[in-house]
């Protein structure tokens, strides 16, 4: 069961960077993008590539973000300069990438299981410090020495890195053009009426998210070995479900509790899969299935919880109102009593 719970908190740590991205175009731009579906892909394309090629994964890491930027760029100006309504304009560029990303690999699969990736340089730097060895005698201490992972590297490793990359969209988003991302996603007419150019602010924006997702791509392709041409089907509904669980759980009071709520958001829907297909007659191929049930909970259980907070505070206004007009009916009675007995 740890060794479960911990792949899980492992991956959804690396997802919560593709959630983020999602969340910028879904809450900050109100724009839902597709093109997320193909931005995946292509992180894990490129990088893939690159390092069956023999280059610096470190690299192609950071050129698999490049290139997702660049996807998110398209989409932005097919809908702000073709003047494409933005789910379509997503999907166009989702279509388009399918094709993209077999050129980019030169087939529908780029093995990774025999080449140095950047969490194997990672896991060889905990082994040779020791830092593995003496987190697991901690948790052999404990009684934990039946179910101790691989190497802690890729955890610590990505929980930095995510952080980081929390770090600076929070930064970014109170900047003057963060502010101004967030203000067209809000209202677009009130800041173009300000002479903003909007056009600019959505493609940066949709750049931004897409770059965040085609990074997790190009990390998870890392961790499994291996990068395919089919990975990113349904990742707008796993990084929404990430959003929406966060949300719901943990408030969006400011930016930075959003973007942690966010992060917790992925890695509870990791665990929560990862539980749901230990149930025996639960298999792998249900896994879009466990999805989908997980996101409609996570959208109908706030609207329920509110309603049912309304339903109650409307019956406690009613008994207040009630017991206030019994009230002053008996003070009522009570003066005539003694009216009638003064004279």
């Amino acid at each position: 069961m740890f060794t479960a719970i911990f792949g899980s908190f492992e991956s959804g740590i690396i997802y919560a960077i593709m959630a983020i991205g999602v969340y910028l175009s879904f809450r900050i731009l109100d724009f839902p993008d597709l093109t997320v579906d193909g931005s995946f892909v292509t992180g894990a394309a490129v990088a893939a590539t690159m390092i069956a090629a023999g280059v610096n994964p470190f690299i192609a890491t950071v050129s698999a973000l490049v290139a997702g930027f660049a996807a998110g760029c398209l989409t932005g100006i097919i809908h702000t300069f073709g003047k494409i309504n933005n789910l379509l304009s997503g999907i166009l560029m989702m279509i388009a990438l399918y094709s993209i990303n077999l050129r980019i690999m030169g087939k529908s699969n780029v093995p990774l299981l025999n080449t140095d990736t950047a969490f194997t340089k990672i896991s060889d730097i905990f082994e040779k410090t020791g830092i593995d060895s003496f987190l697991n005698k901690i948790l052999t201490s404990v009684g934990l020495g039946d179910s101790l992972p691989q190497t802690w590297g890729i955890l610590i490793f990505m929980i930095i890195i995510t952080f980081l990359i929390k770090f600076a969209t929070d930064w970014f988003l109170r900047t003057e053009m963060g502010l101004a991302i967030r203000a067209t996603g809000d209202n677009k007419r009130m800041i173009r009426s300000l002479s903003a150019n909007t056009n600019l602010y959505v493609i940066l924006g949709l750049g931004l998210s897409n770059g965040f997702v085609a990074f997790s791509g190009a990390l998870i392709a890392q961790q499994g070995g291996f990068a395919d041409v089919g990975m990113g089907i349904g990742m707008i509904v796993i990084g929404l479900a990430s959003v929406i669980i966060g949300e719901a759980l943990f408030g969006t009071k400011t930016i930075k509790r959003t973007t942690l709520a966010v992060i917790g958001g992925a890695i509870i829907y990791r665990i929560v899969v990862t539980l749901a297909l230990r149930v025996e007659f639960l298999n792998p191929g249900d896994m879009k299935l466990i999805t989908a049930i997980i996101v409609i909970i996570a959208l109908m259980a706030p609207k329920l919880v509110d309603s049912s907070r309304e339903k109650k505070a409307k019956s406690r206004r009613k008994t207040e109102i009630i017991n206030n007009l019994q009230a002053s009916g008996s003070g009522k009675e009570d003066n005539h009593a003694a009216v009638k007995s003064d004279l």
